[in-house]
């Protein structure tokens, strides 16, 4: 009988929670602590009530004892595969549920998987992670007063969400309304990986066509995201790349003249409203520490690149908001990062490290991330990490995640078959996150020894990534 799978994945590091998956006819439940799991559901119309029904409904719930916290669900047509209707048929559907009373936050995605054509899944792929609320992890790794908070800083490894700036379509929606689909060929030309996309889709499409799927485009090679920065903060991330420049010669009429993160030329959040919201949640939480590291790589130059008083007077007027607060911060620095301690960086309010263009070491490579199953990225991990690998650089930066926006094939079909549901950088993150975060969790201390700062970095940042990255903080500080 036709059916159509669903592939499952969950992780729970909140006490006291369970995950039910439910498929017609089939139920899961997971309460397992700390363990990656996944497994398949099969939407199969011959258990689906109803004569000729070939519509079966997938949905997850999560409960904190018999509470239930939140509940998500997607009808799936067991014939032709499709999912639609419900609470996740679109990413930005999907934001993580901070609950309170308990204080949790889920953290979930789901692709809507095509016919798959060897490259991408061909069943539908859902994560789930549950976690505690995480805004002051910091504290109860390295609590004011204790011995812990007299390690050096770079003791920590910190959670990383990998292009923070791309987490909403709303800049590039601007742009697109005003200038029309057909200037995304504009924003991506200086890309070729971007353009070799754009060709394979114009063979497949008309130019009326690719102008009108211009916002699957962009979705499928640029939003890395989905969250707010502030639930990010929660969920646990304390390190951010930003690229901030102002917005290409050719839009840059569009929106306000002022700095963006800027995919290529794709322009992501404003770098006064990143400041600001990384300011803000300093004050709000006294012990916690976050790294900031600008970048221009893949910036192209029709992107005017700020100077270095420019930057400063940013970063100076998102300070001046915590002029009179009791937490108010200063900058920090690489100097600090390698060679002060927890308590003492809090003790001077340098909170803040800024960073740019910091060389560090990295497992991410272009063939190794460019992956659908993650395989080559664990390889990866192995040759390129060891005690002494960092040899002086800035710190370790271990990148989870895949770039199969570097696969034109696979971003063509993700585009073409189910559209902006299907992203293919979010079709690869729950089976890489099951191997990549296992192999971090349980090698990272042989492999990095404890004198540089570890990164772990991810794409739709998540709890099983912060909480994998908390442990090994924990392990390293006490």
């Amino acid at each position: 009988m036709p059916s159509k799978g669903v592939q499952a994945y969950t992780y729970i590091a909140a006490p006291g929670c369970s995950i039910e998956l439910s498929v017609p006819g089939q139920t899961v439940v997971r309460n397992e602590l700390r363990q990656f799991w996944n497994g398949d559901l099969e939407v199969d119309s011959s258990k689906i009530k109803g004569l000729l029904h070939t519509t079966g409904r997938f949905t997850f719930k999560v409960l904190h004892g018999s509470q239930v916290i939140t509940e998500q669900w997607i009808d799936v047509n067991a014939l032709t595969g499709k999912a639609s209707g419900g609470t996740m048929d679109y990413i930005a559907k999907t934001p993580s549920i901070l609950h309170k009373n308990p204080d949790l936050i889920v953290a979930y995605g789901f692709y809507e998987a095509g016919q798959g054509h060897g490259l991408l899944p061909g069943r539908h792929q859902c994560y789930i992670t549950v976690t505690p609320d995480n805004s002051a992890w910091m504290a109860a790794v390295a609590p004011p007063g204790s011995k812990q908070k007299d390690q050096p800083f770079h003791r920590f490894v910190l959670p990383a969400a990998h292009d923070i700036g791309m987490n909403s379509m709303q800049n590039c929606d601007a742009i697109l309304k005003h200038a029309g689909g057909a200037v995304v060929r504009t924003l991506l030309a200086n890309d070729e990986k971007y353009a070799r996309v754009l060709s394979e889709v114009a063979d497949t499409l008309s130019g009326n066509a690719v102008a009108a799927l211009a916002p699957d485009i962009v979705m499928s090679l640029a939003i890395t995201q989905k969250d707010s920065l502030q639930t990010i903060l929660a969920l646990g991330a304390r390190y951010f790349e930003f690229r901030p420049a102002f917005m290409h010669n050719e839009v840059r009429k569009y929106l306000p003249d002022k700095l963006y993160f800027q995919h290529s030329a794709i322009p992501g959040m404003a770098y006064d409203d990143f400041l600001s919201g990384v300011v803000q949640f300093l004050m709000d939480q006294p012990t916690e520490i976050v790294v900031v590291q600008l970048r221009w790589d893949g910036v192209p130059s029709a992107c005017a690149r700020p100077t270095d008083q420019q930057l400063n007077d940013y970063l100076q007027a998102a300070i001046r908001k915590g002029d009179g607060n009791p937490n108010r911060i200063t900058a920090g620095n690489l100097d600090d990062l390698r060679n002060r301690t927890i308590g003492d960086i809090r003790h001077d309010g340098k909170r803040l490290i800024m960073l740019a263009n910091v060389d560090s070491i990295s497992t991410y490579t272009d063939a190794g991330n460019a992956t659908l199953s993650g395989d080559s990225i664990v390889t990866g991990f192995g040759q390129v990490l060891h005690p002494n690998c960092c040899g002086g650089r800035g710190f370790i930066n271990i990148q989870c995640q895949a770039t199969a926006s570097n696969i034109p094939k696979a971003v063509v079909y993700s585009v073409i078959e189910a559209r902006s549901t299907s992203s293919c950088l979010l079709a690869t993150k729950p089976v890489c996150d099951s191997k990549t975060l296992p192999w971090v969790r349980d090698n990272v201390l042989q492999t990095c020894g404890n004198n540089d700062l570890v990164l772990v970095m991810n794409d739709f940042f998540d709890g099983a990534t912060a909480d994998v990255a908390m442990q090994l903080s924990r392990q390293r500080i006490n």
